[in-house]
């Protein structure tokens, strides 16, 4: 079996395994069962493998084509869990149409795990100086933990820049969007409908703050843009509040989610948010809120003259016969714990769609165009 045969072959098995995250679905399997089977398709294929427990059951597998001594480490990082499967018909069942390769995880991200596993196989060939290191990782869809895992054992591995592997439809991510998370709760006074005089209604009260925050929305979206990822941006996500029809709610919740571009950080949300809320207390006699920040991600950029940045930006045009696209990924990825954790990280990956969706794919094409970059880049930063 050539390796172009084998890479199919490989990501074929990966879709076939049930890897659900239960943080996100409850009861559901998780990552154990494809963590072992990428740790013994590794053993098989002479590489190391260690089994990493992020969490109780969670699982990361790291897989290391060891170098010589004396070269540069590079990381491939990759999320091994996907999302649930509301709507999918037969989402275990990987499918080959049209030079694309359809199920739950195809896109997202398990190609380009695969792209990154045969790389390493590649390695182990190529007399490298370093060592070329996958993290296939828990977790990535809720929490990250898998990553931050493999960060706070850096000294296990030691890498000195990361490609994180996710889709990017063959563009050179050189940046990407964070988020904050923040509970809005307004307060009223509970009261039986046929009594307004003494009830205040918490949920109207939201209302104001949904017109500002539609505000605060186009103010974001007509101030400074980031050259690859826009502006920021804010919106509504959740909103719960009263009990029955028949009485005035005393309580009204609402979860609202805030998109960052470099240099915007979680306080500047925070102020943003806290300014909107001053601003009806002051309108409103009546009005009362509290405002709760939850889970916070930071944005990711990476100086384009960067080492790996123009390795990745010159094998991928070798690779691909056109000129490199580089640019940015409106979603969060684990690039941006890589580079706090000081390593230089870009993300590349494949092109196909579905993401989260009823209909998932791969072009598969690009996938062994990614496995084709890696291994370059393999060569010239491990030396």
């Amino acid at each position: 079996m050539n390796d172009l045969t084998e890479l199919t072959a490989l990501l074929a098995d990966l879709v076939r395994i049930d890897s659900v995250n239960p943080s996100l679905i409850p009861g559901a399997r998780g990552e154990a069962e494809i963590a072992r089977f990428i740790a013994e398709w590794a053993t098989r294929a002479g590489l190391e493998a260690t089994l990493q427990e992020a969490a109780p059951g969670r699982l990361n597998v790291i897989v290391v084509a060891r170098g010589s001594g004396g070269g540069s480490n590079l990381m491939l990082n990759g999320h091994i869990d996907t999302v649930g499967l509301a709507g999918m018909a037969d989402p275990f069942n990987p499918r080959i149409e049209d030079g694309r390769l359809y199920g739950r995880g195809a896109y997202d991200m398990k190609a380009g795990v695969a792209a990154c596993l045969v790389t390493a196989q590649r390695a182990r060939s190529l007399g490298l100086a370093g060592d070329v290191i996958v993290a296939a990782v828990a977790d990535e869809e809720d929490a990250s933990l898998g990553t931050q895992a493999v960060l706070a054992e850096m000294h296990r591995w030691r890498p000195d820049a990361a490609i994180v592997a996710e889709p990017t439809e063959m563009v050179l991510a050189v940046s990407h969007k964070g988020f904050a998370w923040f509970d809005i709760e307004t307060f009223g006074v509970a009261a039986h409908g046929s009594r307004p005089h003494l009830g205040v209604d918490a949920i109207v009260k939201m209302g104001k703050v949904l017109l500002g925050l539609e505000q605060l929305d186009l103010a974001l979206r007509a101030g400074p843009a980031h050259r690859h990822l826009g502006a920021g941006s804010v919106h509504a996500s959740i909103i719960q509040g009263g009990q029955e029809p028949s009485s005035y709610p005393a309580r009204c919740k609402l979860q609202v989610e805030r998109r960052t571009i470099p240099g915007e950080s979680p306080e500047l949300a925070e102020a943003q948010l806290q300014a909107l809320l001053d601003r009806c207390a002051e309108a409103d006699g009546t009005f009362k809120a509290a405002l709760t920040r939850g889970l916070t991600r930071e944005p990711f950029e990476v100086p384009e003259d960067a080492p790996i940045v123009r390795l990745c930006r010159e094998h991928l045009a070798r690779v691909t016969g056109r000129a490199a696209e580089v640019g940015g990924v409106s979603y969060w990825a684990d690039a941006a714990l890589c580079a706090a954790a000081g390593l230089p990280t870009v993300l590349l990956g494949p092109t196909g769609a579905g993401a989260h969706g009823k209909e998932e794919w791969i072009d598969l094409a690009t996938v062994h165009q990614c496995a084709d970059v890696y291994t370059a880049v393999a060569q010239s930063f491990c030396g």
